[in-house]
């Protein structure tokens, strides 16, 4: 109930203290400090009192047990229900009662609060323990005051005192509290417990203290000395509004004594200013501290404790050095109660003590006058009688702890004698002489024998059992409370070397010393003219002012109830929003990497647009009308030019001149417009009856009339009439046909159509029923138009097959195809049989119809073939062909062929023509179940031929067989070598063979990836081990224990990935090791896989890390600021007011949480911008949000480098990767400052860019590599990868870059022939490289499969070109067969790669490559068109042995490669290979294709194919 203040110099060690003495006594050396101080000062923090032990009674030294710890465990766990009583419930047995009972002694409540001073002036023990421990006060249910409703679950907390750590983890060493103040009579509650706090107090003029305004009140605290500062329970409030410097005491009345004592020391500091004008402050601050602190102890050694006691203190016998003064936790427990018994309910003027405590507003201490109200009010007030009565101000409304506002005085200090670890009553009695209680009736006669048998009762009637404090409390004239205080004071005087009578210190002379024992407190009040010098301080007989009578608790006002304060209210709403915020953060970021796409796509297609043909100029459009044209309620309008030709053709043109669609008004005998008749008459609506209607807005109405004008005039002169007519514009777009709609009955149209064709099922094919009769009446009436048909069939409206196949269909000749003329055409190519189609064929190319193809016509039809294909085929080859297959089938003397003939030309390709149909886009998978692909493989050369040497063999397809029944059929060559024999394995066995094979193709990545996650899981394990059961005493693991072990542990994972996930990127590094040893256990070539998956796993660690602290800043954010302060002692410090911060504060305002924040936002962004879309679009996005890496660790570390919670160890993990990868970075920056010249530019078909520039001296790289290039003349530092297409035998570098972005588009563009002659020279370039990857593993498999797709053949150019040359320098190869099979959309797109093949054809002497050409333009293997393609490549291939596509002896195949068939006729041609190496590279699609071919095939017990893939 004293002043609360801080622990000032406890952290200090011993060294440092003695440190701290010889400066001081070196600085009070100096001239003029202290020229008249001749004594040794006291310090302020109560070292060096005792020369022996120094630490005794110094703040922070240990309480000094009197007798030993009485805990349950013996060493610190305090006693508890049941083995002792409940804390309210004793109290209310013990010290409830009626108050208003006066002091037998006649003691004042200013003598009362006087001893509250003076244990505010030896006694600290506020402060509570690190870690936070709590002793609940359970309160029993119907409690009156604090469980009214009687709910059963209120529980007031009450937590541990502070302790010296070093003790309670032993019996023989059993827990110490310490004292947070000096045990000294040494004036600290006047002057501060250090010397720091004292200098905060002074003023430094005149040897004051600082006073306020009016002089006679201490200056009010400014915030900067840590000041205690509890709420007020009254008003809640709380700060340091009204605390003065000295320390805000817990009521007005003991801050009236504290302020007493202050203007007595300035009173005697004027004084001896004005006897001592020469003195310096110093001199006259240290005289007058020296002269108030022996006054002080002698009035309360020699005044105010007799007085208490009413008995008398044993007189000085002079200083006693081996005396240990040390408080004893008997006494701190005793005092209290003793004093507490004795407090009124309420002071002069009626002020209410429990609406008092901590009160900043209280009228009752503001003025220098109400101080000496106050103080003459106590002087004349009869304190509460010495019993064990409390008032019901401290048992019921004692200001509460943490978000309780009140408590029970009574019960907390019960709880605090078992923290304390008191002894029992009769084990204190014995230690001070007294005689142990027997029987239950001696102790307390005076009291009503119904108090004395509850009170045993709830000791099971066992006096051995009887606690220290209850049992003190009942004692008549509290004999034992007595003794412990009266011994305390004595070994607190005798064991002082500082005391005023010890004479050997040499601060006082004998006759100063008597004269100090004669002043008394009524003369310090009478010095700071409180009183006249003639009343008393006690009142006795005959006093002029006598108490009219005593307060009691009904005269007054009644207390403010209990509240409890939710630390969270109105928090809840921003802390969810911060939540939904962090967790949108991607969300944001994909917004921003979405907004950056759009930007580069548009600057891409302004590119493209650039690149493109010139707008037609404005004089070729400047008389065609033009409008907007309306394409429907969730489509933009989009402008359009409007040309109306002579051979009744409207076209529709855009800016370009482009035609988007043409409309045919030939079969319109009428044509129908409708116009709309409000909202400005802009919009007009030309229907077409056989296809979607044409909807033109224009920007005004005179634009529209003048259209109109035009249209009615071109439709005169055609001869056509108009019908016009008005509406609503909402009715008008309500009534047009739109394109989406008219696909929609086109979809219906298609569905039906093959519906009943295949005669598949009226559930798949869809019920008219369900359809409404409008839609089915127009779908099965809708007629194609010449456009839409050739849409349907994936071609171009003109080509030539398109114009034959129409005119074929279209046997009304209306320039529509209706639905009975398709489906007797597709009836023919879904069910005819081969006969039947080859007369279809005959009769489209039969252009004059009189029953014979000639060779003209046979031309045409060859070359409406190849020209779906793209390839430009000369008219001398087509010839060519046409000549060689009327040679081959007898027929070179004829000009013309009838269709027997021209069935006979097709005898050889009977089957291909049995399952030839007419592909439709977009007809659904339904109906695909009886389309048939054709499937390639190699087989074994027969007897007698070239072993090494291997066929493609074609099946003969059979559609009542599955794709491998089929492959069964063509075991029809005798081997030479035994074959291996099949097993038939169940799907278990499958399961586990291709469980094995797995592991055995990923066994490194199994180890690799297994042991980074042991490491990773066992970080998490042993740093949530640590915290939730290992580490240091702070007590977060019993604040947090969720959000800490996840935290935690995410943070050492996070730690560790982050910093190992640089070695992924050590590309230098990874080139070198992967040619040691080291890559028979290390995947190497799967670094930037490795690198990704490492990326996501650190990504769900840190979302797992943010959401551990979501967690632990509401936890803090509900947590007193007590247990704060020790959880975090170097951010917090307790001040009493156990208001914790703010959720806003750990997020935004600590450090930790700013720079979690802003590593949140750049994991996002790097994250969003690295996925693979992303990547794709915006490379230099990527390349630029990907380098906030730097960024990411330099947060990282300022993150952890605050040490909130524990020490940094994020270095642990980063140095040695941080160094391996600097050195690596290092060593690429070295390379980039080379300039490389290029050689040679040229620009390829299918804007591929090939540069050949110059090879850097020791620039040695392997087939298959790859390097990184920059061109700074872009403008730009960007590094792209691109793989190498030179041989490392060249004496040159190349590269073949297809231009797919803006970066390489404009590469592309800088190096086309305009540019350089703006340049004069070409550009050169800056290299990074050679990196490896798994391609270069090429040679180490005696069979080897290269597959290339698109731009990703660019690898195999350099491995084809790299193994011939080797072949032919007949270099040691391990690798005894390839087969490169290159997948293309058409052969025309990477021609550059063709002439590679060409030249390893020329140079492949040994027959080492087998090359397989896919072109993957034509949608089905079995359609009309690839049917007849097939035919006439098969037919070239056999006649000049060269493919008709490409010129290459290679084979060429249509459609996409058949990759499980293919596997597996390698694994009959070599039977003897028992892994084989499959190497991809290309699309995703085709990537998993092959990994899907490799996995089936590896079911089987057979040759074990290894598959490395590289996307791109």
């Amino acid at each position: 109930m004293g002043y609360h203040i801080r622990d000032g110099d406890d952290s200090f060690c011993k060294e440092i203290r003695k440190l701290s003495k010889i400066l001081s006594v070196w600085i009070w050396s100096f001239p003029g400090a202290q020229q008249n101080i001749f004594w040794e000062v006291q310090r302020y923090d109560g070292w060096y009192n005792n020369l022996l032990h120094h630490g005794r009674g110094s703040v922070g030294a240990r309480l000094l047990r009197l007798l030993p710890a009485n805990y349950a465990d013996g060493v610190y766990q305090a006693l508890q229900e049941p083995h002792v009583p409940n804390a309210r419930q004793l109290s209310n047995m013990v010290a409830r009662g009626p108050s208003g009972l006066p002091s037998r002694r006649n003691t004042t409540v200013l003598a009362v609060f006087f001893g509250f001073h003076v244990l505010s002036e030896i006694l600290g023990t506020e402060k509570p323990g690190c870690p936070a421990e709590f002793l609940n006060i359970r309160i029993p249910s119907g409690d009156l005051v604090f469980d009214p409703e009687g709910t059963g679950a209120v529980v007031l907390p009450f937590q541990r005192i502070h302790w010296a750590l070093e003790t309670g983890q032993s019996p023989n060493s059993p827990r110490e509290q310490t004292n947070e103040v000096t045990g000294w009579l040494d004036g600290s509650s006047i002057y501060g417990p250090s010397h720091s706090w004292s200098d905060a107090l002074r003023s430094f003029s005149g040897g004051q203290l600082a006073a306020g305004p009016s002089g006679q009140l201490p200056k009010e605290t400014d915030g900067r000395v840590p000041m205690w500062k509890a709420l007020d329970p009254s008003t809640g409030q709380g700060g340091p509004r009204g605390i003065y410097g000295k320390g805000q005491p817990a009521n007005r009345f003991l801050q009236a004594e504290s302020i007493a004592w202050f203007r007595y020391h300035n009173h005697l500091a004027t004084e001896l200013a004005q006897a001592r004008p020469s003195w310096s402050d110093e001199d006259i601050f240290q005289h007058t501290r020296k002269k108030v602190i022996a006054t002080f102890q002698s009035i309360v050694l020699y005044e105010w404790l007799p007085a208490l006691l009413g008995r008398a203190v044993p007189e000085y016998t002079g200083y006693q050095q081996h005396m240990d003064p040390s408080l004893s936790p008997e006494f701190v427990a005793a005092a209290e109660l003793f004093l507490a018994t004795m407090v009124p309910a309420a002071g002069v003027q009626s002020m209410r003590l429990c609406n008092n405590y901590w009160s900043r507003e209280s009228t009752g201490v503001q003025q220098a006058e109400d101080v000496d109200g106050l103080l003459l009010g106590m002087s004349s007030q009869i304190a509460e009688r010495e019993d064990n009565i409390l008032v019901e101000d401290l048992q019921d409304y004692w200001y509460g702890p943490l978000k309780y506002s009140r408590t029970d005085f009574m019960a907390s200090w019960l709880q605090r004698g078992r923290d304390l670890g008191l002894p029992t009553y009769n084990q204190a009695r014995e230690r001070f002489g007294l005689q142990p209680l027997q029987d239950w009736m001696d102790l307390a006669p005076h009291l009503e024998q119904e108090v004395l048998k509850n009170v045993a009762d709830l000791y099971a009637n066992n006096t051995a059992r009887l606690e220290m404090l209850p049992g003190g409390m009942l004692e008549a004239d509290s004999p034992l409370f007595s003794a412990i205080i009266l011994d305390q004071f004595v070994r607190l005087r005798d064991g002082d070397r500082f005391w005023f009578e010890n004479t050997k210190n040499g601060l006082f002379t004998e006759a100063e010393a008597r004269e100090i024992r004669n002043t008394t407190f009524r003369d310090v009040l009478a010095a700071v003219k409180v009183l006249r010098r003639s009343l008393p301080v006690s009142p006795h007989a005959g006093d002029p002012c006598p108490q009219p009578q005593q307060l009691t608790a009904e005269l007054l006002a009644n207390c403010t109830p209990m509240t409890v304060l939710d630390y969270f209210e109105g928090s809840g709403a921003g802390f969810g929003i911060i939540i939904v915020i962090l967790f949108c953060l991607p969300l944001v970021s994909l917004f921003a990497a979405w907004i950056v796409a759009i930007l580069r796509k548009r600057d891409f297609k302004k590119l493209e647009k650039k690149k493109a043909s010139e707008p037609l100029s404005d004089c070729v459009l400047c008389s065609v009308p033009s409008a907007m044209e309306w394409h429907g309620p969730k489509t933009d309008s989009s402008p359009v030019y409007i040309q109306l030709q002579a051979d009744k053709v409207l076209k529709v043109l855009d800016g370009r001149g482009s035609v988007l669609r043409s409309i045919s008004l030939k079969t319109h005998g009428r044509v129908e417009v409708i116009l709309s008749s409000n909202k400005g008459n802009k919009a007009l609506l030309l229907k077409s009856p056989k296809e979607y209607d044409l909807v033109l807005l224009f920007n005004e109405e005179a634009e529209r009339s003048n259209f109109m004008g035009k249209l009615r005039e071109y439709l005169r002169k055609s001869c056509l009439d108009l019908l016009v007519s008005e509406m609503k514009e909402q009715s008008l777009l309500k009534r047009a046909v739109t394109q989406e709609q008219r696909k929609q009955i086109l979809e219906t149209f298609f569905r039906h159509l093959f519906a009943q064709v295949l005669d598949i099922e009226k559930s798949d094919a869809g019920e008219l029923n369900f359809e409404s009769s409008q839609k089915a009446k127009e779908s099965l009436t809708c007629e194609l138009s010449r456009a839409e048909f050739a849409e349907a069939l994936g071609l171009k409206a003109h080509s030539m097959f398109v114009d034959s196949m129409f005119s074929l269909a279209d046997k009304d000749g209306n320039g529509y195809i209706s639905f009975r003329e398709f489906l007797d055409i597709l009836v023919v190519f879904m069910k005819g049989s081969s006969e039947e189609k080859s007369k279809v064929m005959f009769r489209m190319y039969d252009i004059d119809e009189n029953g014979f193809l000639s060779k003209e016509e046979f031309l045409r039809m060859l070359r409406s073939f190849i020209e779906i294909s793209n390839n430009c085929l000369s008219r001398e080859q087509a010839e060519q062909v046409t000549e060689s297959m009327f040679r081959a089938s007898g027929f070179q003397d004829r000009d013309e062929l009838t269709w027997e003939d021209f069935h006979y030309m097709l005898r050889d390709h009977d089957s291909e023509l049995r399952f030839t149909q007419l592909c439709i886009k977009g007809v659904p998978e339904v109906f695909k179940k009886n389309l048939h692909n054709r499937v390639s493989f190699i087989k074994k050369e027969p007897r007698g031929r070239t072993p090494s040497h291997a066929l493609l063999v074609e099946p003969q397809n059979d559609a009542s067989l599955p794709v491998f029944a089929r492959a069964n059929q063509y075991q029809l060559h005798l081997y030479t070598e035994a074959q291996r024999k099949k097993y038939q394995r169940n799907k278990v066995q499958q399961k586990i063979q291709e469980f094995k094979r797995f592991i055995e193709n990923y066994r490194r990545h199994i180890v690799c990836v297994v042991l980074f996650s042991a490491i990773t899981a066992g970080l998490f394990v042993e740093r949530a081990y640590y915290y939730a059961f290992a580490s240091p005493s702070t007590g977060i693991a019993q604040t947090t224990f969720v959000g800490i072990i996840i935290s935690r542990g995410s943070a050492a994972c996070v730690s560790f990935m982050y910093s190992y996930i640089l070695l992924t990127m050590c590309r230098n590094l990874i080139t070198v090791l992967r040619e040691t040893f080291l890559n028979h256990y290390i995947p190497f070539d799967a670094a930037v896989d490795f690198h990704r998956w490492i990326a996501m796993a650190a990504l769900i660690f840190s979302v797992l890390h943010t959401a551990g602290h979501i967690v632990n800043v509401y936890i803090f954010s509900v947590t007193p600021l007590s247990v704060l302060s020790c959880l975090f002692s170097s951010v917090f410090m307790n001040d009493g007011s156990q208001l914790p911060q703010k959720y806003y504060w750990w997020v935004f305002q600590s450090i930790p949480g700013m720079t979690g924040v802003l590593l949140l936002i750049i994991l996002a962004v790097m994250y969003v911008f690295a996925t693979h879309h992303f990547r794709r679009v915006s490379f230099q996005a990527f390349w630029i949000t990907h380098h906030l890496y730097v960024l990411l660790y330099v947060l990282v570390i300022i993150h952890g480098s605050y040490a909130l919670v524990q020490q940094p160890r994020f270095h642990i993990y980063f140095i040695i990767p941080a160094l391996i990868y600097g050195a690596d970075k290092l060593l690429s920056l070295s390379r980039k400052k080379v300039e490389i010249n290029v050689v040679k530019a040229e620009l390829l078909p299918s804007g591929v860019t090939h540069l050949r520039f110059q090879r850097p001296q020791d620039f040695d790289y392997k087939s298959g590599q790859w390097v990184r290039i920059a061109c700074m003349a872009l403008g730009t530092t960007e590094y792209h990868p691109f793989t190498l297409t030179s041989a490392p035998h060249e004496d040159t570098l190349s590269l073949h870059i297809r231009a797919v972005g803006p970066w390489t588009t404009r590469l592309r563009e800088l190096y086309a022939p305009e540019s350089l002659a703006v340049l004069g020279k070409l550009p050169k370039l800056y290299l990074d490289g050679p990196f490896g990857e798994g391609h270069q593993e090429w040679h180490k498999f005696e069979v080897s499969v290269l597959v290339g797709g698109g731009i990703g053949v660019t690898p195999f150019a350099s491995i084809l070109k790299d193994l011939v040359f080797k072949s032919s320098i007949n270099s040691k190869l391990m690798c005894k067969k390839i087969y490169f099979i290159w997948v293309t959309r058409t052969q025309r797109q990477f021609e550059w790669l063709a002439d590679i093949i060409r030249e390893v054809e020329e140079a492949d002497k040994n027959e080492l490559v087998s090359v397989h050409i896919y072109i993957t333009q034509l949608a089905e293997k079995f359609d009309l068109r690839t049917t007849m393609l097939y035919i006439c490549e098969r037919h070239f291939q056999k006649v000049l042995n060269k493919s008709l596509f490409t010129g290459l002896r290679s084979i060429t195949h249509f459609g996409r490669p058949p990759f499980v068939p293919f596997f597996d006729s390698l694994q009959e041609v070599h039977p003897e290979v028992h892994k084989i190496g499959v190497f991809s590279c290309g699309p995703p699609g085709m990537t998993k294709s092959v990994e899907k071919a490799c996995q089936q095939l590896n079911k089987k017990d057979q040759a074990y194919f290894a598959h490395h893939y590289e996307n791109f």
